[in-house]
């Protein structure tokens, strides 16, 4: 068994996407718009395969996202190497991103940075 995909909604659809193409190299399909609803989305694949759903509607609510909360916290992306995890950070927050933490080794053993991406979720980059 394997997770397909995760989702998540987001206020500005088209900016999201383009955060995960540029920053995290996720190929885009041509994305979904149901005309009844208003409903939007896109599918992006990332190299491994994995697929991360992004999705818009009207009524969506968007509220507080605080760091320690119950549900979903993070997404993360393995860049292969500390050095990938450096320059990644280092181009994120030279692009204005916040990082909340790392680059640095985890008491778990994990090398690892997190920053909030344009929506306020958080996104952890790892070897």
């Amino acid at each position: 068994m394997k997770i397909e995909h995760i989702a998540m909604y987001v206020n500005n659809l088209e900016k999201t996407r383009d955060f995960f193409i540029k920053y995290f190299g996720a190929a885009s399909n041509d994305g979904y718009h149901n005309k009844n609803t208003d409903f939007r989305s896109y599918f992006l694949t990332f190299e491994d395969g994995a697929r991360l759903e992004i999705m818009n509607k009207p009524e969506q609510q968007d509220l507080e996202k605080p760091l320690a909360r119950t549900g979903y916290v993070h997404v993360a992306f393995s860049v292969g190497s500390r050095e990938q995890v450096d320059e990644l950070t280092e181009t994120l927050k030279n692009d204005g991103f916040e990082v909340i933490s790392g680059p640095r080794t985890t008491g778990d053993g994990y090398y690892e940075s997190c920053v909030i991406d344009l929506e306020g979720n958080q996104i952890e980059i790892t070897i």
